[in-house]
């Protein structure tokens, strides 16, 4: 009454443009006061994890009770008709100025130090994890806060820092505009085979369409480039296509129509080490591209330079253009692993054959642009019958090899004689990146040159060059930052200080894998009790209660791995684990790489550089949640994932239920097995199974 009173009284009496405008103004502060006192505090507490860690006990006795552990029914039971229907991009894009930025971070070398001024900032974040009933583990979050906030230079390297989530935005994005679901509610499925040009073998970053033409390039003589929006269409299966052989079998056959390439068979055709039997592709164990064979040329390499020890202090190999693998297969029996790089101009798709054969590989490109890799891990790197012209582009080849390779660590590279002009240029690329020769042998049967190479392990053999081209890197140089990041054509210095990664060289494996040097001595106690948590996971659930057949199990994937845990915990095991650690998060791959395992940069909201069907299982810990902000089109993740999962793999994704039950309705579409589903509180748990149905 008292309003209609006032109002009334406005409207006999005119008022001023004066007293107009404060009236405005009193009111907007009447209406501001009200607002803040109805509205929940921005301060409000994310809700914690609980424990689910234990889940085929807790699966058998409560599951029950509460419903949430689930057995599989028939596909026709489970799958509604209208499941199969195609993917509809719509409500899940970001605004254009978030895809803009991601533009800017890549063309500023993956930093963007910069632009996170325009970002919120992120909270402590909740990782939260496994742990027994009584038994309390720090919060990933705190670990990876810890590492995200220290100085580059402390030998973690810097990080772009990790997306706040649902619970810490208090469901507010960038602008305070609310963000929605990560899966559209209202989008349905009806999943399309990719176009036939693409073929069973497409890689959607690398195998590009020349522009207008409809058609695809040669091959792959070009940087990693990835469609936009990613592909939301299913590669089909080859042409009689096979369960893959298990491992050990793989190491000596596969089945060629897995494989199968017109480029391949031409191959085949020249290489006696290659043998068509059937449908058996077969590796005869002591034949090889290798003139000696990989085991009687790795002794070779041992014997001439004692100071290699494989297995022990050499762990961790990159071996370049794959050839055959066979130096990677017979440096597994030592302890080693090795992860061969097939580059794309490679039209014989030999890292192909490694996947299928059950030893790591990427597929990149040794050009203008630095490799996944942090600097200085690799133990030791190989180029058999080494044809890459490392002088070119000024000398920007071998410089990204002086980044990645460990100082101290070695470098053994074969080759035929013949291109005079090539070796005198190589010759004198490494004279200036002060690279000394370890070991020179000429084999006259087969023209076979080896040359064994060290890498200095301190910075006074650069002050005596005779002239200082390439110049050495400023200090403000990122040596990790490599994820659209140019080769920067200088010197890195070698670590000088005791706390800088570098300085000294790890403990010979295995124990390396829990001993740390000084610049990890802060992060020692938070990496073990990470450790603890996947053993204890792997111990009490992942081996018994998912439904997974590890016997069937070899190539695997942690697809945001942070320190590694899982890759420790299943190294007793007949499997490896590619170590995937998001490029928008805390730099800690070089700590995986520290402890003696494998793994790479990659951003989820791109494809992986890989060949479809290449692993057996998926581990997506919490992947999905973290790139709610920053993803346009989540659900090309899944696509990716049924891409690069064998049929018959499986995948453990550890989700929020509010994306995790919209996803594993997704994945029904996509018609895989859902095995096992367990959930509580506000987290949950699925195993699922790929089969081998395709639209």
């Amino acid at each position: 009454m008292a309003a209609t009173k006032f109002i009334g009284k406005i409207k006999r009496h005119r008022l001023g443009f004066c007293a107009k405008v404060c009236l405005v103004a009193f009111l907007g502060l009447v209406f501001t006061g009200i607002w803040f006192a109805l509205s929940s505090p921005s301060s409000a507490v994310s809700n914690r994890r609980t424990s689910f860690g234990d889940v085929a006990e807790q699966a058998g006795i409560r599951g029950k009770e509460s419903g949430a552990f689930r057995k599989p029914t028939s596909p026709a039971a489970r799958t509604p008709a209208a499941t199969t229907r195609a993917p509809v991009s719509s409500g899940n894009q970001s605004p254009p100025a978030k895809e803009e930025r991601e533009e800017t971070i890549r063309e500023n070398g993956g930093n963007d130090e910069n632009l996170k001024a325009d970002e919120p900032k992120s909270p402590e974040e909740e990782e939260g994890g496994e742990r027994e009933d009584n038994a309390e583990i720090e919060e990933q979050t705190n670990e990876e806060e810890d590492i995200a906030d220290r100085d580059p230079e402390d030998g973690v390297g810097a990080d772009d820092g990790e997306e706040p989530t649902e619970n810490e935005t208090s469901g507010k994005g960038i602008g305070n505009e609310k963000l929605g679901p990560l899966f559209d509610p209202t989008a349905q499925y009806s999943w399309k085979s990719c176009a036939a040009k693409k073929g069973p073998h497409y890689i959607p970053c690398i195998d590009l369409e020349v522009a207008g033409s409809g058609k695809f390039q040669g091959h792959r003589h070009h940087e990693r480039s990835c469609p936009r929006p990613p592909p939301m269409c299913l590669v089909p299966l080859p042409p009689d296509y096979k369960p893959p052989v298990s491992w050990p079998e793989s190491r000596s056959q596969i089945f060629f129509p897995n494989v199968a390439h017109p480029m391949l068979s031409a191959y085949m055709k020249g290489h006696r080490w290659l043998r068509l039997d059937g449908d058996l592709l077969l590796f005869p164990r002591n034949e090889s591209i290798l003139q000696d064979g990989g085991a009687q040329f790795i002794d070779f390499i041992e014997e001439t330079v004692p100071d290699i020890d494989w297995g022990k202090n050499i762990r961790i190999v990159l071996d370049i253009q794959c050839t055959d693998s066979s130096f990677g297969a017979a440096l597994l029996e030592k302890e080693v692993l090795t992860i061969s790089l097939g580059l794309m101009g490679d039209q014989t798709d030999l890292a192909q054959l490694a996947l299928e054969r059950g030893f790591p590989a990427v597929v990149g490109n040794l050009g203008i642009r630095r490799l996944p890799f942090p600097s200085g891990v690799f133990d030791a790197i190989h180029c058999g019958d080494c044809s890459i012209p490392w002088h070119s582009k000024g000398g920007r080849p071998l410089l990204e090899m002086n980044r990645i390779l460990r100082p101290g660590g070695y470098c053994i590279m074969s080759f035929k004689h013949g291109d005079i002009e090539a070796e005198e240029g190589m010759s004198a690329s490494i004279d200036s990146i002060s690279w000394s020769v370890l070991a020179h042998r000429n084999d006259e049967d087969s023209d076979l040159g080896v040359k064994i190479y060290q890498k200095p392990s301190s910075n006074d053999v650069y002050e005596l060059r005779r002239t200082k081209n390439p110049p050495l890197c400023q200090e403000n140089e990122n040596q990790d930052a490599a994820w659209y990041t140019p080769i920067a054509a200088c010197l890195h210095t070698i670590p000088a200080a005791i706390e800088e990664r570098g300085t000294d060289w790890p403990e010979d494996w295995p124990k390396r894998l829990e001993h740390f040097p000084e610049w990890l001595a802060d992060s020692q106690e938070r990496i073990l009790a990470d450790a603890k948590r996947w053993r204890e996971t792997l111990n009490r659930s992942y081996l018994s209660g998912l439904g997974v057949d590890w016997s069937k199990v070899r190539n695997v994937m942690d697809m945001r791995a942070i320190y590694g845990g899982l890759a420790a915990a299943l190294a007793p095991y007949k499997v490896w684990v590619m170590n995937v650690v998001p490029v928008h998060g805390p730099n800690t791959l070089p700590v995986i790489f520290e402890r003696g395992l494998l793994g790479v940069y990659h951003d989820w909201c791109e494809p992986f550089s890989t060949f479809p069907r290449s692993y057996d299982l998926l581990h997506a810990d919490h992947v999905f949640s973290r790139l709610k902000k920053r993803c346009r089109h989540p659900v090309g993740i899944v696509a990716e994932m049924d891409r690069i999962l064998r049929p018959g793999g499986w995948a453990i994704i550890r989700e929020k239920l509010e994306i995790l039950r919209p996803l594993e309705e997704i994945l029904r579409t996509l018609h895989w097995e859902i095995r096992m589903t367990y959930s509580k509180d506000s987290e949950g748990i699925v195993c699922a199974e790929k089969t081998t149905w395709r639209p």
